[in-house]
C-alpha cells in the first residue's frame, strides 16, 4: 500500500492520470474560493469538510492531493448533433451558410454516410468533448429520407453503450416532417432517450409540434426541439415555443420538454415577451441556447445591426426558466468552427449574452443538467462526482478559456488528463549556440 497520496501535479506536467480511480480529492479549491478535501464513494461525493480535516481511510494511492488546483462541476454539452460532427471538410469551401443553405448542404450529404462513418467522427467528437470537459452530451440525430432512416440512430445508440460509465450519452431523435411517424416509434422501440424535431422548418409547425407529442405521449418519452431558430418573426400566428408551452399544458404533459434555440424570443419587445416567457415558465419548459452556432447561422441577411441570434437569455433566467447552453454543431455544414470546450460556450455567453462569469458557469453545468433532467454533479454531499480540474485561476479567465490544462473525473475516475507544456523565445533575437535546440510547443495528451 502507497504512503502518500497521488499528486496531480503541475499543469505543465505529465498527464498521467488517465484510468485512475479516485476516492478523495486532497486540498483542492472551490469555486467560492475555499480549499477543501472531498471524500468519493460509489461514484459520488460522500463529504466535504475543510482541507485537513476530513478522516479519510483506505488507500492513499487513490487519494489525489489537488493543491494548486481548482475543482468545478463537469460540464455538459446539452445539444449536439454527432451524427454531422466534422464533415465540413466535404462541403466546397464559400463564404458559409444560413439555416437553410446549411440543411441543404447537409441532405446532399446524407445519402453517402453510413452507419459506421457516423460511428467513427461521433468517437472523435466525444473524445474532444470529454478531455475538455464534458461528461454528459445530449446528441440529436437525424432520421435520412434516403436509405435506412435509422442507420445514424442505431450507430449513436451503439456508442452510448459502449461510453457507459465514462460518458452520458443521451440520444434524441431528430425527425422531419418528412418522417413518418412509424420511424418515430421504431426509434422508441430500439431505446432512443428523446423524441426531437424541428417544426420551424415543416410547412404546418403546429401540427409537427403535435405529431410529436403524440408519439411522446404514447412511450413517455421526454421531448427536445429545435424550436423558433430564425431571428424574423412570423407574419401571423404563435412562436414554436408558445405553441409547444400550449400543448404541453393542454395535454398536462409530465415528462420533460425542451425547447433548443428558441432565437425568435430574442427578436420580441418586452410587451411581448413577457407573456411567452409566462407561459414557457408555466408549462415548465426547459431552454437550450446555442451561441456558437446561432451567431454563425443568423443575421446574414442583414445589411447592418444584425441580431445576435440568442434568445432571450436574461429574461428566461430572470424567470427561473431552467437554461442550459451548448455549442450545437461541430465543423459541419451549420458551423465551420467549434472546439468541444465548454469555455468556447461560457466566453461568447459573457460576451454576447452579456452573463456573469457564474451564470455562464451555471448553464453549461448544473442548469444543463436539470434541463436534461440529470441529478446534481458538483462539491455537495451526494453530488455525482463527475467534476473537472483546472489550474487554480480567477474563474473568469477559465471560463473566457484561457486554461487548457484539465484532469476530468465521471463518477470519481479519471476519464481525460490534458497538459499543455509551452516553449517561448519573446526576447531579443540571437543565434542559439550549436547544443541549445529549441523545443517546439507540444499538446501532452
Amino acid at each position: 500500500m502507497s504512503s502518500a497520496p497521488l499528486a496531480v501535479g503541475p499543469p505543465d506536467g505529465a498527464a498521467r492520470l488517465a484510468g485512475v480511480h479516485v476516492a478523495a480529492l486532497l486540498g483542492v479549491r472551490t469555486v467560492d474560493g475555499n480549499v477543501v478535501d472531498v471524500e468519493i464513494a460509489g461514484g459520488r461525493v460522500a463529504a466535504v469538510a475543510e482541507s485537513g480535516s476530513l478522516p479519510l481511510v483506505g488507500d492513499p494511492a487513490l487519494w489525489l492531493d489537488a493543491s494548486g488546483w481548482l475543482a468545478l462541476p463537469a460540464a455538459c454539452e446539452p445539444h449536439a448533433h454527432l451524427d454531422k460532427a466534422l464533415t465540413a471538410a466535404r462541403s466546397p469551401a464559400g463564404t458559409g451558410e444560413d439555416l437553410v443553405g446549411a440543411v441543404a448542404r447537409w441532405r446532399g450529404l446524407a445519402p453517402q454516410i453510413d452507419g459506421a462513418d457516423v460511428l467513427h467522427r461521433a468517437r472523435m467528437a466525444v473524445e474532444r468533448y470529454a478531455a475538455r470537459g464534458i461528461t454528459t452530451i445530449r446528441t440529436h440525430v437525424d432520421a435520412p429520407a434516403e436509405g435506412d432512416p435509422l442507420r445514424m440512430l442505431d450507430a449513436l445508440l451503439g456508442l452510448r453503450e459502449e461510453l457507459a460509465g465514462s460518458v452520458t450519452l443521451q440520444v434524441c431523435l431528430l425527425g422531419g416532417w418528412h418522417t413518418p411517424t412509424e420511424v418515430f416509434a421504431e426509434a422508441a422501440a430500439r431505446g432512443v432517450d428523446v423524441l426531437g424535431g424541428c417544426p420551424h422548418l415543416a410547412p404546418d409547425p403546429r401540427a409537427e409540434i403535435a405529431r410529436v407529442l403524440d408519439v411522446a405521449e404514447r412511450t413517455g418519452l421526454p421531448v427536445d426541439l429545435h424550436a423558433d431558430e430564425q431571428t424574423a418573426l412570423p407574419d401571423a400566428g404563435a412562436l414554436d415555443v408558445e405553441e409547444l408551452a400550449r400543448q404541453v399544458i393542454a395535454r398536462g404533459l409530465t415528462q420533460r420538454v425542451t425547447a433548443s434555440h428558441a432565437v425568435r424570443l430574442g427578436s420580441l419587445p418586452p410587451e411581448r415577451l413577457a407573456p411567452v416567457v409566462e407561459l414557457v415558465a408555466r408549462a415548465g419548459l426547459g431552454v437550450v441556447t446555442l451561441p456558437i452556432t446561432n451567431l454563425y447561422l443568423q443575421g446574414r441577411d442583414a445589411t447592418h445591426l444584425a441580431p445576435r441570434g440568442l434568445t432571450a437569455v436574461r429574461a428566461l433566467l430572470d424567470a427561473g426558466i431552467p437554461l442550459a447552453a451548448g455549442a450545437d454543431n461541430m465543423r459541419d455544414p451549420f458551423n465551420p468552427a467549434g472546439s468541444g470546450d465548454p469555455f468556447e460556450t461560457t466566453s461568447l455567453l459573457m460576451t454576447a449574452a452579456h452573463l456573469s462569469a457564474r451564470e455562464a458557469l451555471d448553464a453549461v453545468t448544473a442548469g444543463a443538467r436539470t434541463v436534461l433532467g440529470l441529478p446534481p454533479a458538483g462539491l455537495s454531499a451526494g453530488d455525482q462526482a463527475d467534476l473537472v480540474l483546472v489550474p487554480d485561476v480567477p474563474l473568469g479567465d477559465v471560463l473566457a478559456g484561457g486554461e487548457h490544462a484539465r484532469v476530468v473525473l465521471a463518477g470519481g475516475r479519471v476519464v481525460a488528463d490534458t497538459r499543455v507544456h509551452r516553449s517561448l523565445a519573446l526576447g531579443p533575437a540571437s543565434r542559439p549556440a550549436a547544443t541549445e535546440v529549441p523545443e517546439p510547443d507540444q499538446l501532452v495528451r
